[in-house]
């Protein structure tokens, strides 16, 4: 995979504006963890390497398990390991990712926000609508993955 452009450097205006939405993320009430674990699992969905690798390590560095990183594209065949919040952050980060297909339908929205507030929730969705847009770019652009360059 050849890097094409850094965008960062290509377009700053733009780079910070996603980056203002990003450190506004950060300091929401959502815990940090959850946050990287949709967008982990977001990432996974559409295929980005340069993300997987960052939000695995991000994951790796809060104290998670490498027994339930592991498991994340596959929550659903191991609902023990994930608590009730990151089920539901996890179902509606696949719901919305996929909302082509999706639609985003009533039953998703629910169970989402039965266990988010209204805030939460907005907040669980501008954080899934950032990683997709994050994605596009990784994945457009061919960002080297950390792993890739260290080899």
């Amino acid at each position: 995979m050849t890097h094409r452009i850094d965008y960062s450097k290509a377009a700053p205006e733009g780079y910070k504006a996603f980056g203002g939405v990003y450190a506004t993320l950060q300091r929401s009430s959502l815990p940090k963890a959850l946050i990287d674990l949709v967008y982990l699992r977001v990432s996974q969905i559409n295929g980005c390497a340069y993300c997987i690798d960052m939000h695995s390590r991000d994951l790796l560095k809060t104290g998670l398990a490498v027994e339930k990183l592991v498991l994340v594209p596959v929550w659903r065949d191991a609902i023990e390991v994930f608590s009730s919040r990151e089920r539901a952050a996890l179902a509606w980060a696949e719901t919305v990712t996929r909302v082509a297909e999706t639609g985003a339908p009533d039953s998703e929205y629910q169970a989402a926000a039965d266990e988010f507030s209204d805030n939460e929730l907005a907040v669980l969705t501008y954080a899934i609508g950032l990683m997709n847009a994050f994605n596009r770019f990784g994945i457009a652009f061919r960002s080297t993955p950390a792993a890739a360059a260290a080899a």
